[in-house]
C-alpha cells in the first residue's frame, strides 16, 4: 500500500478535495494508496480538524522551535519516513504548505513530492498570482500541479486548469475561481500519477 502524506500550513481546502476523492473513488482497492497522514507546520492549521475527523493521523512540526530551515527539513522528513512501506516510499503533497523546503529535503522525494501552484507556470511563480496576472493585464489564469524540485514553483508539469480573467476581477474573485479548479484538478493529478 502507497501511502500519501500531505503537507499544510492552513485551512486544508485542497487536502480536503484529496482525502475526499481518495475515498469515493476507492483509490486504496483501485491504485493501492491511501492518505494516512496530514502534517502542519502550524498549530492553528484548521485542516488539522478535518484530517482528525476524518480518522487520519496528525502532527505538528512548528517550523518556529527549529533553529534552521535545515533542522525544521530534518525532523519533517523524519516524520514523513515514518509512513513509507518496504518498496513502496510514500507520495509527499503539498496542499498549501507555505515553506521554501531545502534542496535536501527535495532531492531525499524527488519524483514523489508534489506542489499545486495557483498560477499557469512558468508564469507567476511565488506569492501574489492573482493579483501579479491581472496587473500584467492578463485574459486567463490558472492552477498547475507540478513535481517540485528545488527551484521554487518550477518541476515537471502534471496538470494545469485554466480559468477565465473576467472584467472588474479582484484577487480575491479570481482566487475564488481558481480555488475551485484546485480542489478538482490535484486529486485528478494525483489519481492519474498513481495510475501509472
Amino acid at each position: 500500500m502507497k501511502n500519501i502524506v500531505i503537507l499544510i500550513s492552513g485551512g486544508g481546502s485542497n487536502m480536503a478535495a484529496i482525502v475526499k476523492t481518495a475515498r469515493r473513488d476507492a483509490w486504496a482497492e483501485k491504485f493501492g494508496a491511501r492518505v494516512v497522514a496530514v502534517i502542519s507546520n502550524k498549530a492553528s492549521a484548521a485542516g488539522l480538524v478535518f484530517a482528525a475527523e476524518h480518522g487520519l493521523a496528525t502532527l505538528v512540526l512548528d517550523h518556529k522551535a527549529f533553529e534552521s530551515r535545515e533542522a525544521f527539513d530534518a525532523a519533517l522528513a523524519q516524520a514523513i519516513d515514518r509512513y513509507d512501506q518496504p518498496g513502496q516510499p510514500a507520495l509527499v503533497v503539498l496542499a498549501g504548505f507555505m515553506r521554501i523546503l531545502t534542496p535536501g529535503f527535495v532531492s531525499r522525494y524527488e519524483g514523489r513530492l508534489l506542489n499545486i501552484h495557483p498560477s499557469l507556470l512558468p508564469a507567476f511563480p511565488g506569492l501574489h498570482t492573482h493579483q501579479r496576472a491581472i496587473d500584467a493585464g492578463c485574459k486567463v489564469a490558472g492552477v498547475t500541479v507540478h513535481q517540485v524540485t528545488a527551484e521554487l514553483d518550477h518541476g515537471p508539469i502534471l496538470a494545469q486548469a485554466v480559468v477565465p480573467v473576467l472584467p472588474g476581477d479582484s484577487a480575491e474573485t479570481l482566487a475564488a475561481r481558481v480555488l475551485t479548479q484546485e480542489h478538482h484538478i490535484y486529486p485528478q493529478a494525483i489519481a492519474d500519477l498513481l495510475s501509472t
